[in-house]
């Protein structure tokens, strides 16, 4: 067991199977020592978490569709590479979150997310951020996050 599949293990974290692509774009792309990670969708229990935050989400729910976001980018770089341990730094989030106008917590929301990266590869997991409230996501999902993490060679 690596490092960090020990860590998960300690968190009680299973990673899923990596979702396939719901349009023409590949889920992860390594170029140059550095993946990047299409936006990921909150699936909990099997199911996309949908819905506006503000309106009929509530900040905890949210907030854990946010890390369910994240453990799917875990789940796509494992895939992708083979081992979370060549997870180098984890450089910078986007974190969209489908919001009603009012609503400006979206920095909250995106902390399940964040939080949940440094719960995983401790300061390595500490990055870069944008928490932006968009009006509508793909499937209606109510949050989506991608990523920029360093790597190290195979």
């Amino acid at each position: 067991m690596s490092d960090i599949d020990a860590r998960l293990a300690e968190l009680g974290l299973t990673l899923p199977a990596a979702a396939a692509p719901v349009a023409a774009y590949v889920p992860v792309v390594v170029a140059g020592g550095i993946a990047h990670v299409s936006g990921q969708l909150p699936f909990v229990e099997g199911q996309l978490v949908t819905g506006r935050l503000g309106e009929d989400v509530s900040l905890e729910a949210g907030t854990e569709a946010a890390q369910a976001c994240a453990v799917m980018i875990l789940a796509q770089l494992k895939a992708a590479l083979g081992s979370l341990d060549r997870v180098e730094r984890i450089v910078k989030l986007g974190v969209f979150i489908n919001s009603a106008g009012t609503f400006t917590d979206q920095p909250k929301v995106a902390n399940g997310a964040s939080e949940l990266m440094v719960a995983v590869f401790g300061e390595a997991g500490k990055h870069a951020r944008s928490a932006v409230g968009v009006p509508v996501l793909p499937l209606g999902a109510a949050v989506e996050v991608d990523a920029i993490v360093a790597v190290r060679p195979a």
